[in-house]
């Protein structure tokens, strides 16, 4: 450590305001900080993620006074993240590969990296409240700025992850992250938010998917009813998620949306909205944090979402037979997706697991 006071740090920096703000209070707390750039994406133009603009970083840790490291995550992304992502796709469901991203990439080279450099902690601009309960576990706590809460996104770190992680922004809202950076000086005070997938900048998988692997393209299918009859033809099953009601190409006479995607058919079924609403789903790859998990026959009370702005609704979650995740909701919710995360969280707002989606019922 150079300063004496607080441990060496390595801050997750994207090239963004709130990793960039994160950087700048913690150096301001007396901790040791590095700014560290995963590269992790390039599209075939050369041009780079938003998770991993490498200049926009530099320029943001120059302003700090601070170090800054770019490191090479392209095999380990592709592996972890893009090929599931195809491959889900491909199968019918709808991943999350923000989620995945996070544990089995984000984290794991910025620790390892970390290491390296002599760290003891990880940083990033996540919204969220990293915390150790009275039962010596450590999860993440709903952020104050609600709207910007990310703790969906962080619900597969491990114990191991989250006990070296610092979040500091997890009381602050955007317009003070960006306060702070304006007031700052930092060269990305006013830079705009990334809303998409990283990889995926037009929003469009099934494109992405043709060109990444156009083997795997399952093409055109058949649009079907309810009951399996043939509506008219499709054009591939990674255009379409389950809820979706525009951009499906076809006219019924009524305002129809995805219900069900069978990718061993090929085959996406409409209906009316009446057809989107599940009370049960069923979740396999659990990940527990608040607590240690559940017996088979245990239960216990929560709120939980079934996507990122899925508002939190009240359930009962329980372990099948078979070793899986149930979540029995109060109340129906709308468009479950299978391959979607679900999280669910205590009434402090402390997420206690995250698994991915298996089917609805």
């Amino acid at each position: 450590m150079d300063n004496g006071t607080k441990p060496r740090v390595v801050v997750g920096m994207s090239g963004g305001v709130d990793s960039a703000v994160a950087a700048y209070l913690l150096k301001e707390q007396g901790y040791d900080v590095i700014g560290v750039t995963l590269r992790t994406w390039q599209a075939a133009d050369g041009s780079e993620g938003r998770c991993c603009e490498i200049d926009d970083a530099a320029q943001a840790c120059r302003a700090l006074g601070i170090r800054h490291h770019a490191f090479n995550g392209i095999s380990a992304f592709d592996k972890a993240v893009i090929r599931p992502f195809v491959e889900d796709y491909c199968a019918g469901l709808t991943p999350n590969p923000c989620v995945g991203c996070n544990r089995f990439v984000k984290w794991e080279l910025l620790l390892h990296f970390g290491r390296t450099l002599g760290a003891q902690y990880v940083a990033t601009g996540h919204y969220a409240n990293v915390i150790r309960l009275p039962n010596g576990r450590y999860t993440v706590k709903t952020a104050a700025h609600a709207e910007k809460d990310q703790t969906y996104m962080l619900c597969r770190l491990t114990q191991e992850q989250l006990a070296a992680t610092l979040m500091p922004l997890g009381g602050l809202t955007k317009a003070e992250v960006r306060a702070i950076a304006a007031r700052e000086s930092i060269p990305v005070a006013d830079k705009p938010d990334s809303q998409e997938i990283c990889f995926i900048p037009d929003g469009k998988p099934a494109d992405f998917i043709s060109e990444y692997a156009p083997e795997k393209d399952p093409g055109e299918g058949w649009f079907v009813d309810g009951q399996g009859n043939k509506l008219g033809k499709h054009k591939g099953i990674t255009h379409y998620t389950i809820g979706q009601g525009k951009r499906l190409g076809i006219a019924l006479g009524y305002h129809a949306y995805v219900s069900r995607i069978d990718a061993a058919k090929n085959e996406v079924t409409l209906g009316g909205p009446e057809a989107l609403w599940r009370q049960t789903v069923l979740c396999d790859e659990p990940n527990w944090m608040g607590v240690e998990g559940l017996a088979p026959g245990e239960t216990l009370r929560a709120v939980a979402k079934i996507r990122y702005h899925h508002p939190a609704a009240p359930a009962e979650v329980s372990l099948t037979e078979d070793g899986l995740l149930r979540i029995a909701f109060d109340e129906p919710v709308r468009a479950p997706a299978p391959g979607q995360t679900a999280v669910w969280y205590d009434d402090a707002g402390c997420v206690l697991g995250g698994g991915r989606i298996l089917r609805a019922e």
